[in-house]
């Protein structure tokens, strides 16, 4: 029996008890049928019925201080949240100050000034026990492996590690198959490359993946990346390690290395963001539709620069192995692509600017609403246009 079914009742009794009060036998049946009921020591009793007398008639307010993070508090810090993407609270915390002034600006933030200052004020401690309880969407299917080791792939160099000194424009690379559960037939990849430097991500969509539309993939991703990119790293897929890229790489001045085979570490960076940027946004749904290809990429075109500018992350700075397990070392303060390329030394004053000028005219809230209203064409369109999941 919990403390409120207990204390309903002392109240109901607490009448009979007063009215007794020279009567020690009736009082002595008023204990013993509560200590019958309840499971309590007679002593409690009496000491119950003066604490439920002390209240104020009406009161029903919690004993302890009162709480700081009201349900108005609580509402501003969900929006936020759901407009940055629903990170953990280390994501969320560096980069909230930025995303509430972006909001207020464009006159979206509908919350009163006291729950957004109190909002600004949270401890990264309180923001953790907060975050953790709202309920995230999640996807429960796998995706399959598409790799197929290309042909001249002992003439491209191997590259396995040293990225923390790789200059900005090392970028690795990779595809994605929407492909449902099966590889049979045409379907549409992703192309996801990722600068190791600034974490600063492109992506492309394409009907299959021969070597002619992957170079054209990687063509609209280099007008697209801010800086120029000096590597393309991929994997030993036959997509990108052939004559076709590799002489493209070199008319372009790119260097093209890759990883040794069966080893996705040693494409981490980009291998990551398969999972949680496309496969978080677009999902495990087979997309085989000619005209889902150009929706896709309408979809990219709002995606990528909402999560260069507004998504932040935490880099590990050290790894030390205690035993069995691993100690993981994160960065205190968690940053956007944007910040990081605006920290680094070898990016040029030019570039920064143009950066902070196109940062200045974007919101994440309307971003994330055209991201949602495009995702849905993009499923209507292959609903419609694409042909039915294929059998297991």
């Amino acid at each position: 029996m919990n403390m409120t079914t207990k204390n309903n009742i002392y109240k109901e009794h607490l009448a009979e008890w007063l009215k007794a009060r020279k009567d020690k036998r009736k009082r002595g049946e008023i204990v013993g049928n509560i200590c019958f009921i309840a499971g309590v020591h007679p002593k409690s009793v009496p000491r119950s019925f003066r604490r439920i007398q002390m209240r104020r008639i009406g009161s029903e307010e919690r004993r302890g201080r009162k709480a700081i993070y009201t349900p108005d508090v609580i509402a501003a810090l969900k929006d936020a949240w759901d407009t940055a993407s629903e990170p953990c609270a280390e994501n969320l915390h560096g980069v909230l100050t930025d995303y509430v002034r972006i909001l207020k600006r464009d006159s979206v933030w509908k919350h009163s000034t006291e729950a957004t200052t109190k909002l600004l004020a949270m401890s990264l401690g309180a923001m953790k026990k907060r975050v953790v309880k709202f309920v995230r969407k999640r996807f429960i299917a796998h995706g399959k492996s598409s790799t197929k080791a290309g042909s001249i792939h002992t003439l491209i160099p191997v590259r396995s590690g040293d990225w923390d000194t790789a200059p900005v424009g090392t970028a690795q690379i990779d595809t994605v198959a929407h492909c449902g559960h099966t590889l049979a037939g045409d379907f549409i990849y992703t192309v996801n490359a990722t600068d190791v430097p600034t974490l600063w991500g492109t992506r492309r969509a394409q009907l299959n993946k021969g070597q002619t539309a992957t170079v054209n993939s990687m063509e609209q991703m280099l007008k697209a990346v801010p800086f120029p990119i000096v590597e393309w790293h991929p994997d030993s897929g036959s997509e990108f390690i052939n004559w076709h890229c590799k002489g493209w790489c070199e008319k372009q001045s790119i260097r093209l290395t890759r990883s040794r085979p069966n080893r996705k570490n040693d494409n981490c960076f980009v291998e990551e963001r398969n999972g949680h940027i496309v496969r978080r946004w677009v999902g495990y749904t087979r997309l085989d539709a000619i005209e889902v290809v150009v929706a896709l990429n309408a979809v990219y075109d709002v995606l990528t620069p909402y999560l260069n500018h507004f998504v932040a992350s935490r880099r590990i700075v050290s790894k030390e192995r205690i035993g069995a397990r691993w100690k993981v070392t994160r960065e205190k303060r968690s940053k956007t692509p944007y910040e990081r390329v605006l920290e680094r030394n070898d990016v040029s004053e030019t570039i920064k600017s143009k950066l902070r000028q196109e940062h200045e005219t974007l919101n994440p809230l309307t971003m994330k609403r055209e991201i949602d209203r495009r995702l849905q064409a993009v499923f209507s369109l292959q609903k419609h246009c694409g042909t039915p999941e294929l059998e297991k």
